[in-house]
This record gives structure tokens, sequence and C-alpha cells, in this order.
């Protein structure tokens, strides 16, 4: 029976990024300096240089890698792979270690580099120039990722330093070129609470999403680092790339989230429906995988078929690798200790913390974190749902909070917590001690508690001030919430053209619903045309907005807007029906029976649908009982990535 009675249907036996054959020479080095023997020990870089080599080889990178290198080794292996970049499409460099500048100048620190005076920079250190020299010759695409901007590890020690700016200086950029911060030109970086700094493993959590460029994969990674450190730390790059460049070039397919949900009701697989609610206790697919659970559930179908069971362990992987989640490394070697990835997924799971092992900061990140911070390893919990768990949140934050006293970002989860249980001063007392110490996210809900009078007296003119330097420092919320406030005239004058560029601010880096409302704003005349309202929307739903997908199908299929595209709008409106929550899907299915969508869209729909296995009906643009439980079907694991591609 097709719909409610899933057929285990594969995804996209693209998703098998293991055994892609690239089609360009990729050549990379990685370089990570921990243990220096004069300057101060650092403790992610050798993990977060491992951890990318590995990463980088699963994307088809010939991979050189150097760790706690002399300064004669480093020099020697930057030489090494100049050699090799000779010959290459893309050649790529990583460093982790200390890097500072003196007088507008970079220098990459060896782990026997011994300095006293800047006299001794040039010959002690690696300078960055080096590492340009070795890309000069390399024919293709020039990427420099540096996550080396901590503070100058000699401090007040180094005598004759005539520029006393942190961090490093902006580098010059050559065609082809991109270089890539882990935080802005001038400013200094943190190392991480766990194996990996912030920057890095944010690029691990997002290295490996299917046919997303590295500009976007940036934004990303800006805004996770972002979240992640209350706006301290922005990662930053310099670009003249005159082509895009995808680390993984698979087709485009749906979120984490979702693809784990698709995973686990196509296998009708309890173990992971359960892996699910640990990891998106909130998530949009919650109720649907409640509702599974609470029938029988059984994978022996699906292991008695070799065929699907080699599809399962293939999807398993690539879910677990883009993921990096330890249980789901440990299911896959359980299920498939001799399977093709294995090996592969034993050094993963090394660099991946057991529970035991899982610091107080990143168990206070994930008890109390705000939904609008949520990151790819973070997926952020409601106040409501904070309340349960607010006295561990309470004494992990604490914790959190000795451990990296410089990082404010603990001190507003901990705000947070007190504000789940009711302690309105205790609240109070950290976000104003966060907010003191420029944490965004502390800003901003100062500006909440004052618009509301939630444990102060309610004050708009506090709340928009706020609101205000929240929105400065670049949190997208806090624009997004201004500029709503701009649109419709509340608590501020109305003025929908700073409403707009407030939008577009907090869309530039990724917001979702920012790029949504974009696209409404261009359906209303007040920026582009409407046809551009397609563009705002499909990139709203490519980065979280579901209804993104849909309204971009309608778009497609409005004739007063564009000359109609059936084929292009069943994909996006399949791709929102694969990614929504049932609320969502249950929207569509009302103005479908309302006769809102055109016949030639809804026979489109039912084509593709039919080539997925879930429709047996006639293509006759009809919306019928059949066409909905194939919805249903493709939306609770009968996704088919594959059949959406152009």
């Amino acid at each position: 029976m097709i719909g409610l009675l899933i057929k285990y249907l594969t995804l996209c036996t693209a998703l098998i990024v293991g055994s892609a054959s690239w089609a360009e020479e990729r050549v990379a080095l990685v370089i990570g300096n921990s243990e220096y023997q004069v300057a101060q020990a650092l403790p992610n870089p050798v993990n977060d240089a491992t951890d990318m080599a590995l990463a980088l080889e699963n994307l088809g990178f010939d991979v050189l890698i150097g760790l706690d290198q002399t300064n004669d080794r480093m020099a020697e292996i930057i030489a090494d792979f100049g050699v090799k970049a000779e010959s290459s499409d893309v050649a790529l460099v990583f460093y982790a270690g200390h890097g500072f500048q003196v007088s507008g100048v970079n220098y990459l620190l060896p782990v026997d580099g011994a300095i006293v005076t800047t006299a001794d920079v040039p010959a002690q250190t690696i300078s960055m120039q080096a590492v340009l020299d070795a890309l000069q010759s390399a024919p293709g695409l020039k990427i420099i990722m540096l996550d080396a901007c901590r503070d100058n590890p000699f401090g007040g020690s180094l005598t004759g330093l005539d520029n006393g700016s942190d961090g490093l200086a902006r580098l010059g950029s050559d065609a082809d070129l991109m270089i890539v911060y882990a935080t802005q030109p001038d400013n200094v970086a943190y190392d991480g609470i766990g194996r990996n700094s912030f920057f890095t493993e944010s690029i691990l959590s997002h290295i490996f999403t299917p046919s997303q460029n590295i500009s976007d994969m940036m934004i990303n990674v800006r805004r996770d680092v972002l979240a992640a450190t209350g706006g301290r730390q922005i990662p930053w790059d310099s670009s003249s790339l005159t082509r895009q460049f995808l680390f993984d070039q698979s087709p485009q397919t749906v979120s984490e989230e979702t693809l784990l949900w698709q995973v686990a009701a196509g296998g009708r697989d309890s173990q992971l429906l359960n892996v699910y609610l640990q990891r998106y206790p909130e998530g949009k697919h919650k109720g649907s995988v409640e509702a599974l659970l609470q029938n029988p559930v059984t994978r022996q179908s699906v292991i008695d078929d070799p065929e699907q069971a080699a599809v399962q362990a293939a999807d398993l992987w690539a879910l677990a690798r883009r993921t990096r989640m330890r249980q789901l490394v440990e299911i896959y070697l359980d299920r498939y200790p001799d399977g093709q990835h294995a090996e592969e997924a034993q050094t993963l799971l090394k660099a991946l913390p057991r529970v035991e092992d899982i610091s107080a900061g990143r168990i206070c990140e994930l008890l109390a974190t705000h939904p609008g911070d949520a990151t790819a390893n973070t997926a952020g919990v409601s106040l409501f749902a904070l309340r349960e768990d607010a006295a561990i949140a309470i004494n992990t934050c604490r914790d959190a909070i000795a451990q990296s006293p410089r990082l404010p970002h603990y001190r507003t989860l901990l705000a947070r917590a007190y504000l789940a249980r009711g302690d309105y001063p205790l609240a109070l007392e950290q976000y104003n001690a966060a907010a003191a110490m420029g944490d965004l996210r502390a800003l901003h809900s100062l500006g909440v508690l004052y618009e509301t009078g939630i444990g102060v007296d309610a004050d708009f003119d506090k709340a928009i001030d706020f609101y205000r330097q929240s929105a400065e420092g670049g949190l997208p919320d806090a624009q997004l919430n201004l500029a709503v406030g701009y649109y419709y005239g509340q608590s501020v004058v109305q003025d929908k053209e700073q409403a707009v560029k407030l939008t577009q601010q907090a869309a530039e880096q990724g917001h979702a619903a920012a790029l949504f409302n974009l696209a409404r704003f261009a359906l209303e005349g007040l920026i582009d045309t409407p046809v551009a309202a397609l563009g705002y929307a499909e990139r709203a739903g490519i980065t979280g907005h579901a209804d993104g997908y849909y309204l971009a199908a309608k778009v497609l299929d409005d004739k007063d807007i564009m000359t109609r595209a059936p084929e292009r709008a069943s994909r996006l409106l399949l791709m929102g029906i694969a990614e929504s929550g049932s609320a969502s899907v249950t929207k569509f299915f009302d103005e479908a029976e309302a006769g809102e969508w055109s016949v030639e869209f809804l026979r489109a729909v039912q084509s593709i649908l039919t080539a997925a296995n879930q429709y047996g009906g006639p293509l006759d643009g009809t919306f019928n009982q059949e066409t909905k439980l194939a919805l249903i079907g493709w939306r609770t694991g009968g996704f088919r990535p594959e059949l959406l591609l152009e």
C-alpha cells in the first residue's frame, strides 16, 4: 500500500560521497601547532588539523599534514606543497596555531619559535608571504584558512613592537584566491571548549553539506561562531574567486535534521527515531517521530533485503559523517563492523567526545541555548523546555563560566536558565554582566525583558536601545525584530525603508526568516520585482525556512507573476514537503483541495511521486486522496532527492 504503509526507499546514491570521483585535482596542506616550547601551548590546533585533514581526504584532497612543526620542518612542508600545487585545480592551506602581526605583516609561529624582540620575528617564524609564494604557481583556485588569530603569544614581553593590533592583519588578494580568517582582522579568536576551536568545529559541521558553495558555507560558519561566542568572534573572509567551489559536489538534499528523520522513518528504525528526539527535542518532525514510535517498529524487512540493507548502510554513514554525531557513528559500526566505511568510522569516532568527556560548557550549551542561536551542533531549546532542566543548566553554566571567564556567552546562558526557573533578579544580573562584556544575545534578551516587563518595569525606550545595540553588533534576530517593529510601527515610528535595510542585513548572514521576509517585500513591491521573490524564497528554504520552498513554488505557479514552470515548482514543493512539519503540510493540502494550485503543477508533482514509487494513480492533476497519501509517504521516509535534480 502506497503512503502510510511506507516501503523503504533509497535516499540518494549520490550521498555516498566516500565513493565519489572528483573531476578536479585537489591538494591541501594542513598544519596544526599545539606543543609550543616557549610560547603558550594551545589545546586545540593539533586536533583541528587532524580532523580537517581527515575531512579533506574524504572530500578528494591529496593532503600533506604537519603536526607540531618546527621552523625547518614547517618551511620544508610548505615548499613540498608548493610543488604539488603547481598541477592542482584547487589548492587549500589550513593552519591552526599561534599567529600574530607586526607592523601589518602576518607571521605563523612554529613550535620552536623563540622571540624576545621584533628583530627575532623573521628568523623565528614563517611569514604568511611564504605561504602565498607557495601558492603562486597554482593554476586553479587557492584557498587559505587561518585558525590562527589568538592573542600575541608573547604578550608584553615582546619589545620593539610598533603595532599594537591583536590577531592577524588583512592580506592582499590575488586572482582566484580566498582567505578565510577565524575572526575579523585585528581581532582575536577563541580556542573552544572541547576538542576543536569554535571556528574549526563549525567548518567540520558544514563541510559535507551537499552542493553548498564555499561562500554559503562561510555564512553558516560565521553564524555558528557568532552564536557560540555571543558576537565576540566573527569569522571573516576575503575572496577574488572567479567561480564557485563546492567541497561536496553531491546533489542538494535536505537539512541534517530532516535527513535523520527520513533515514529513521524510511527504515522503520526505532533506535534512530530515538536519536532524533535526543538531538532535536523540539524538532519540526517531533510529532511524526512520536507517532511512529507509538506503533510497532521493525527493521527486519530492511535487514532481510540485501539491496535495501546496503542502501541503508550507505545512507546511515553519509548522515553520521555529515552530522558528526557520535551516536550515529557507533550505530553504524555496531551494525556494519565490516562495512565499506568501517575504518573511516573508527577514525572519526576517536575525534568525537564520549558522553563522559563532554565539557561543562558543552552541556550548558545543549541545555540552555536560545533557538535563535541554534548551530549545526546545537538545536536550541525553548524557555518552557529549559524549565525542566534549569537546575542542571545553572550548575553546568556556572562551571563553564569558571572555565572560560572571557566568554560572556556562558553568562547569557546562565541568565536564561535563571529566567526559566523564575529567578528574575539573578537572570537580570547575569544578563547585565554579559551585556557589559558585549554579548549580543544578552543585549537582545534585555530588550525583550524591558519590552515585556518581565522581571523589570516595562520601558520601551530601553528595549529599543538594547535591540539597536544588539542589531548593530550583528545579531540577526535583533536586526529582524527591529525590522518588524519599523515595518508595522510597533514601539518605533513606522519606517518601511529602515525595515527593508535591517532585513537585508539579517539576510546577508543567512537568516532564513529574513530571506523569507525579503521575498514577501518583493511581492509587495517594496524591493526589486515580484519575480525576484523566487530567489529570496528558494534561498530561505535552503537556509532552513521550509515555507520558503512553498512560496517559491507558488511564485512559479502564479501566471500573474511569471510564466508558469510546473516542473521546477513541483521540485521545490516536494523539497518543502520533506522539510516541513505536519502543520505546514496540512496547510498545503487545504490549498490544493481548494484549487489554489494549477492542474499542470499537480500533474508534475504526481509524476515525481510516481517515479518515487509513492503514487500509482492517474497523472491528471487532481488532488485526490491517493495524491495526499503519496505526499505523506514522500515526507515520512520516501524522499528521493535524485528525482528533484534539474
